[in-house]
């Protein structure tokens, strides 16, 4: 289900241009570029394009989307008694209104979106079509309303100061260039917005991740985690950090002046 998108919301990532909406998708007036809309999502991404870091690991998840939330369910219910009691204690830190709209980096199937209380307009940009199919199911299955778009968290495709809540739950640490992302979430804040990133801490990765079969392949044994924490600018106000999640999830606030 989709909510109703206005075009001034979006850009286009490579040139900055406005961006028309058009049955097909996005459009840049300037270059002709189209941006489809396929599979209930915006499609800002060639996957044939991607590189490095971002490439791995968006093949990785769109070889395990099919079970990745089933799988979830399963881990959450037995190491945090249930999805929401392990999602609140990261969620709970987002200061939300109804009416806000809210972006999701690395919204993955969106399973965050059913334990947000406000009633608000959802936004996810990931860059794995397979994730982003399942959230396309989902949100059908939930009765829930979001625009969804496929694209690179260093080149989010909107307009500066557009949202009123910006966050982000796992997928930065491995990101190509996590600075930028960061950057990137800041300037779509609106001026005011607490802005929040959660992700895996080295314990959940060497005690998780790399036992599980299918995906261990894709960490690196002993590599260490970025410093998230050190790209948050220094105007940045109110920054904060704490382990959440039983020390497996980092979670860092900060406000936008």
């Amino acid at each position: 289900m989709r909510i109703m998108l206005k075009a001034e919301m979006l850009r286009d990532p490579g040139t900055f241009d406005r961006l028309e909406l058009t049955p097909a998708g996005a459009v840049n007036p300037v270059n002709g570029q189209c941006y489809p809309w396929e599979h209930g999502f915006f499609v800002f991404l060639n996957e044939a394009d991607t590189e490095g870091s971002n490439k791995k690991y968006m093949e990785m998840y769109n070889k395990i989307a099919r079970f990745y939330r089933l799988s979830n369910k399963a881990y959450f219910a037995l190491k945090f008694g249930g999805e929401r009691n392990y999602r609140r204690q990261f969620l709970s830190m987002l200061e939300l209104r109804d009416g806000d709209h809210v972006l999701e980096t690395s919204v993955g199937s969106a399973d965050n979106f059913p334990y947000i209380d406000a009633k608000a307009e959802f936004y996810g940009l990931d860059i794995s079509s397979g994730m982003l199919k399942q959230a396309v199911r989902n949100l059908r299955r939930w009765r829930l309303k979001a625009e969804l778009f496929q694209g690179q968290a260093e080149d989010l495709p909107f307009q500066d100061k557009m949202f009123d809540c910006v966050y982000h739950v796992g997928g930065i640490n491995y990101f190509g260039d996590p600075g930028r992302a960061v950057l990137e979430m800041i300037r779509v804040a609106k001026s005011g917005t607490r802005l929040m990133i959660a992700d895996e801490t080295e314990k959940l990765v060497q005690g998780t991740y790399e036992k599980v079969p299918v995906v261990k392949g894709y960490f690196e044994k002993g590599k260490d985690l970025p410093g998230i924490l050190g790209l948050i600018p220094e105007n940045m106000l109110e920054i904060e950090y704490r382990e959440v999640c039983k020390g497996l999830m980092y979670c860092i606030t900060f406000r936008k002046p």
